[in-house]
């Protein structure tokens, strides 16, 4: 009851300050950014609103740009739902519940779950697992409900879709967004089967973003997706801008495309065209299929860095929200799968640590979530992260393959891949050069550069981390003595005699 009050009354302010911002959106944007502060007090750093009203008041800052072209192209009603969504229940209840239950549980509780309603995908994109896996598996509309209800009581209000293709379960998926109006979600898509009705249904939920697959220009995208992907991509954007749908783009790096995805005229179409926020993803050789050939370089990756730092800046960057899944480690503490941020659950039911690592030891059809989070290869997960103190290199598979062999052979999780069970040796084989190559590269630029400090707590600073790690201590000291002795030994014994 108290919550629904909340809502209520939140849900309110909100209508009148949009009214209010409708009447001169650049001179009131800072009453909404204020309203935000209120809506959160307690939940972020006082700095972080200090700094976005700062960036209010500056006419060519990047950010005041993105916010007004938000409230000019974005359905009003959207907003709202998003901001309540967002802010009230995902930022406020939401972060709350999760750190109590962190502690309660004594596990790893995710702020965001991604899910699969289907693998079923009408389009064969090069280098993408589900390309392989056709119309095999899917989640129903209740197991689907089932993980939204059983997140929330986690605390968990941010959901995120991907496939196969998740619009292929187009009504199912309309229907649990409209059901759970207090969550957030993202859907991942390539853009074929939007059409004017879906544009009156997200409406109608008002909770929902899509992020549209492209990897640059025409040659790039259609390279990868197939013949015509590019302007159906940009049809879509026309008709989800036109309707005032908010919506941003997924793209995928590679050695071949990072040229294009990077080229200014490129992002200037995209702003042009609507999008909001861009994520961007270094390719992964999973499956059969992978090609390794398209692992970006070490010199690109670390070109990638400096881009999204311009990128960012507020003065040289682009109207434009960019994330790199990769290279944004420094900003989240290195890894944030195996439910230390959010974890995956394929469309059969198979709860992975990451939509990257398809091993599994639970599933939704005979675990809860708490009961998976609890299961050896999530624990293993929260022990061992960060599983590289350098979080430029914050993977267990791609940069540190050593630590996922470790983490599979350790917890016996299985292959959930669907058709052919990639056993982790072969996997981690692929990502060995890359991993090797990008170490001192990635040394190189974390002990020349600048980190936030994130504040993250992990389970090594945990009072049972640190006692096992007192215990770990305590049960080798007589390696050491040995090896101290021997040193000893070594520097008085005449040299003629250390052979024997």
């Amino acid at each position: 009851m108290k919550h629904k009050v909340q809502h209520a009354s939140a849900s309110f302010v909100l209508n009148r300050i949009l009214k209010y911002l409708d009447k001169n959106p650049e001179k009131n944007i800072l009453r909404l950014i204020e309203t935000a502060e209120r809506l959160t007090k307690g939940v972020y750093p006082e700095k972080y609103f200090t700094s976005i009203k700062q960036g209010a008041k500056d006419f060519d800052n990047i950010y005041r740009k993105l916010a007004l072209s938000i409230l000019a192209d974005v359905d009003r009603n959207d907003i709202k739902t998003m901001l309540l969504a967002l802010g009230l229940h995902a930022g406020f209840y939401g972060t709350k519940t999760v750190r109590e239950n962190r502690d309660k549980f004594n596990i790893n509780i995710p702020w965001t779950i991604l899910f699969d309603p289907t693998s079923a995908c009408n389009r064969k994109c090069k280098g993408c697992w589900s390309a392989e896996y056709g119309d095999k598996q899917s989640l129903t509309l209740d197991e689907m409900r089932s993980i939204v209800s059983q997140g929330k009581e986690m605390g968990t209000h941010n959901y995120m879709m991907t496939g196969g293709e998740p619009l292929m379960r187009k009504e199912d998926v309309l229907t649990l967004c409209k059901e759970n109006r207090d969550c957030f979600f993202l859907i991942y898509t390539n853009a074929t089967l939007i059409d004017q009705k879906l544009c009156d249904d997200i409406h109608k939920a008002g909770n929902i973003t899509l992020a549209l697959s492209i990897e640059g220009e025409r040659e790039y995208t259609d390279f990868r997706r197939g013949g015509g992907s590019y302007d159906k991509t940009v049809s879509a954007m026309k008709l989800l801008r036109k309707n005032k749908v908010l919506f941003g783009v997924s793209i995928c790096y590679t050695q071949k495309n990072i040229p294009s995805v990077t080229n200014s005229d490129f992002l200037d179409f995209l702003i042009e065209n609507g999008v909001k926020y861009a994520w961007f993803f270094n390719y992964m050789p999973l499956g059969k299929g992978a090609d390794t050939e398209l692992i970006p370089t070490p010199e690109q990756r670390k070109f990638m860095y400096g881009w999204m730092k311009k990128m960012r800046n507020s003065k040289t960057g682009k109207p434009l929200f960019v994330v790199d899944f990769q290279n944004d480690g420094e900003y989240v503490g290195g890894c944030i799968a195996g439910g230390r941020n959010y974890f995956h659950i394929n469309s059969a039911g198979d709860i992975e640590p990451c939509v990257f690592i398809h091993y599994s030891d639970s599933n939704i059809r005979t675990h809860t979530l708490i009961e998976a989070l609890k299961n050896p290869l999530f624990m293993a997960y929260r022990k061992n992260q960060p599983f590289n103190d350098n979080h430029l290199r914050p993977c267990p598979m791609l940069e540190n393959p050593d630590r996922l062999r470790e983490i599979i052979k350790q917890t016996g999780a299985k292959s959930s891949d669907f058709l052919s069970h990639e056993d982790v040796e072969t996997l981690c084989s692929k990502c060995d050069a890359f991993a090797k190559a990008w170490k001192p590269v990635a040394e190189e630029l974390w002990n020349s550069t600048k980190h936030p400090n994130t504040h993250t707590q992990y389970y090594r600073d945990t009072p049972e981390g640190k006692k096992e790690q007192e215990e770990k201590i305590k049960s080798t000291p007589k390696k050491r003595e040995t090896k101290e002795t021997i040193e000893i030994v070594s520097a008085v014994v005449p040299s003629n005699t250390k052979k024997s």
